[in-house]
């Protein structure tokens, strides 16, 4: 659906995007993960034809989207951070202004916005003036006037900034909703926790750098391995690792003054039997756990902020 090839943006001397190469399949619920700054936006923009690269490559749906940008423009609904609305425009006359842009009959307009509106729960809005609505609803509202031409790819620039608890679960519901639908979507974030919970794809930038994409299973197991283990303890770090090292499969991922990480092939009882051995040679251990892994975690270990996390970029981009 969407392949980014090779892309590059700099503002001056800053390299806003470097060498960016993505590759998002129809279907997919894709979060743009990291932190402000980190060329998500620049990257967005681009796609959605509002800023030129200074190289490289963008194809959505199979068309050249910086060769034939007013085509590509039918295929995109954009979402952006800071979304505009009109206060002298009613619910329904806002959608009927944007449904007259791409050229749509009134009978159309109305048909496709009462079906939006009914899936972002606001039909009961139609004729309330915009600039009464919370963020939320002027939120929901967006996305709906982003759909009204049937786009291939939904495109939401931090959708959820200033929302409060209720109306990000109801952003949430409504992105999972449409995923179901078929729709392709693209979705930027600095905000982990709720990424996780609804993208089944990720990419990870950070100053302008791709560090992982994929799968969110798949990007785990490879930065992570496929199973981890967290040993603390209070003394003998030396020798618990030396014990560690003697068995066949473990390596060290990260090792502190009171807490151990390796990656590991063990079965359950080669594990008893490895924190037995650091007892018996007087490493004191008070306890020890599988490490689950989630996008904070991850981010963090990919970026480089945690102990051994450059190691795990490598191994993960081989």
């Amino acid at each position: 659906m969407l392949q980014i090839d090779h892309l590059y943006k700099n503002y001056g001397k800053f390299q806003a995007v470097n060498d960016l190469t993505l590759h998002i399949p129809k279907g997919d619920l894709f979060g743009f993960v990291g932190p402000n700054g980190a060329g998500k936006t620049t990257t967005i923009r681009m796609v959605c034809g509002l800023m030129l690269p200074a190289a490289g490559g963008i194809m959505i749906n199979g068309v050249n989207a910086l060769l034939h940008q007013k085509e590509i423009k039918k295929q995109i609904g954009y979402v952006p951070d800071f979304f505009g609305v009109y206060d002298n425009l009613k619910v329904k006359e806002y959608m009927d202004f944007y449904g007259s842009m791409y050229r749509m009959s009134s009978r159309e307009i109305e048909r496709i916005s009462d079906d939006l509106l009914e899936l972002v729960n606001l039909s009961d809005k139609k004729e309330v003036f915009v600039d009464t609505l919370s963020r939320g609803m002027k939120q929901r509202l967006c996305v709906a006037r982003a759909l009204i031409h049937n786009p291939a790819l939904l495109v939401l620039d931090e959708p959820n900034s200033g929302l409060d608890p209720r109306a990000r679960v109801e952003m949430k519901e409504l992105l999972l909703n449409l995923q179901s639908m078929g729709k392709t979507i693209v979705i930027s974030s600095h905000i982990l926790s709720e990424l996780s919970e609804m993208c089944n794809s990720i990419g990870i930038m950070d100053h302008g750098n791709l560090m992982a994409a994929g799968r969110i299973e798949e990007v785990m197991e490879g930065v992570f391995g496929s199973n981890q283990l967290i040993i603390t303890l209070d003394s003998g770090r030396e020798t618990a690792i030396r014990v560690a090292m003697e068995y066949p499969g473990v390596k060290i991922s990260s090792a502190g003054e009171q807490e151990i990480r390796l990656s590991h092939t063990m079965t359950k009882e080669e594990i008893a039997k490895m924190i037995g051995a650091m007892i018996a040679n007087d490493v004191v251990v008070t306890g020890f756990h599988k490490q689950e892994g989630n996008l904070e975690t991850l981010f963090m270990r990919v970026t480089g902020k945690e102990e051994g996390g450059q190691e795990h970029v490598a191994e993960s981009n081989r």
